[in-house]
């Protein structure tokens, strides 16, 4: 990714900051809410729906806290930490939730009094949590991806999947009745949604960038794809934000021909010589 295709740290920290403080105000709306339910039937879900949206909607908010990553990550380069700090930071954290999640499969004592056990899916109580997933997604984003498509990334797992659960249990089969993923669990509504809420988020993190909608368009359809097929069998919360990263950096290598009038072989290889500098200015920054 060239220098010009890369927002400033303090656009990204302010664009941030708004999101954040909006995600935070419709959960306190939704969580003060009398009659959750009425809300929802308002808003077009069927009455035999409803139940399960709400449950949906309680177990998804958390996930919003999966915001404080990006957010965090760019208040550290703002404040001059270097990029070798904040991934070794997410190595750490990373390292002591894997080691706490083993704890808790191997002794029941810690199983027992696991925090949030009550929003664990029934597959989670016998296997790693989807958090364990997502801390090593997102390290593994931070360390191999510039700021700006490792922030958009995860953003992609955090506000996309989150938008295809609820979108998917609160309409899916109303308009189409044809089941996708694997196992036919998944809807057109919820991977639509999804789809939709990556490619506005991405779109608003390059917003100073030229031809953003091409790369932007082939991450949300990435990460998009991914959740709804679940490739190698991998959790999405790992798989999401890392192949869409990783497409997003191929396209912005691209879209670099276009300005720059290249060879687009030539363009293709400095892509991956500059990826390999990345990478080793990164271990070698103290």
């Amino acid at each position: 990714m060239l220098d010009w295709q890369q927002p400033s740290n303090l656009y990204l920290l302010q664009f941030l900051t708004t999101l954040s403080l909006a995600s935070l105000a419709a959960l306190v709306a939704f969580k003060n809410t009398s009659r959750p339910g009425e809300m929802l039937k308002f808003c077009g879900v069927k009455m035999r729906k409803i139940a399960r949206a709400v449950r949906e909607i309680d177990r998804k908010v958390f996930h919003l806290c999966g915001l404080l990553v990006p957010l965090i990550h760019q208040l550290l380069l703002r404040h001059d930490f270097s990029s070798r700090f904040c991934v070794g930071l997410c190595v750490l954290i990373t390292t002591v939730g894997w080691a706490a999640d083993t704890a808790r499969l191997n002794f029941d004592t810690v199983a027992r009094h696991w925090p949030l056990a009550s929003i664990l899916r029934e597959e989670e109580k016998t296997h790693r949590t989807g958090a364990c997933f997502f801390s090593l997604g997102c390290t593994l984003c931070i360390a191999l991806s510039p700021p700006s498509i490792a922030m958009a990334s995860i953003l992609f797992l955090v506000l996309g999947d989150m938008s295809a659960a609820i979108i998917g249990v609160s309409f899916g089969g109303e308009t189409v009745s044809m089941k996708l993923g694997r196992g036919g669990k998944k809807s057109i509504e919820g991977s639509s949604a999804m789809f939709l809420v990556c490619f506005v988020i991405g779109c608003s993190v390059f917003a100073s960038v030229r031809l953003r909608e091409y790369p932007v368009f082939f991450g949300a359809l990435t990460a998009t794809l991914t959740e709804l097929f679940e490739p190698l069998h991998l959790n999405d919360n790992l798989t999401i934000p890392l192949l869409s990263s990783m497409v997003m950096q191929w396209a912005f290598a691209r879209i670099s021909t276009c300005s720059s009038g290249s060879d687009p072989s030539l363009e293709e290889l400095s892509w991956v010589q500059g990826w390999l500098e990345y990478l080793h200015l990164n271990a070698s920054l103290t």
